[in-house]
């Protein structure tokens, strides 16, 4: 009884992170749009593929986790889960993952 109890908890884990990061994905999905298919005058910006899409799925698994150790009442877990997050978004906001093409106004300095 206490195996299938496991099993079933180990289950509904997966499918919470794998939940996360679909929605991860899914957030990042106008940002890829935007940056890779249509930037200002055409221009693509790939940092957003190649770093965007990696840190929201990875985000999106690690709130997925995190909320499931804190429903379960796994504080420590949730903590790990938690500063997993934090480094990530540190790491999203330092390289500015979700940014687009740089606007080229002209010889404004503002646009």
């Amino acid at each position: 009884m206490e195996n299938r109890r496991e099993a079933i908890r180990g289950v509904c884990g997966c499918v919470v992170a794998a939940a996360g990061g679909a929605a991860g994905m899914l957030t990042w999905a106008p940002y890829g749009r935007r940056g890779i298919f249509g930037g200002f005058e055409g221009e693509s910006e790939w940092d957003v593929l190649w770093l965007g899409l990696p840190v929201m799925t990875l985000g999106g698994i690690a709130a997925g986790i995190a909320l499931f150790a804190l429903v379960q009442g796994k504080w420590r877990r949730a903590l790990g889960a938690g500063v997993l997050l934090t480094a990530l978004v540190g790491f999203g906001v330092a390289f500015d993952v979700l940014a687009g093409p740089p606007l080229n106004c002209g010889p404004m300095p503002a646009c």
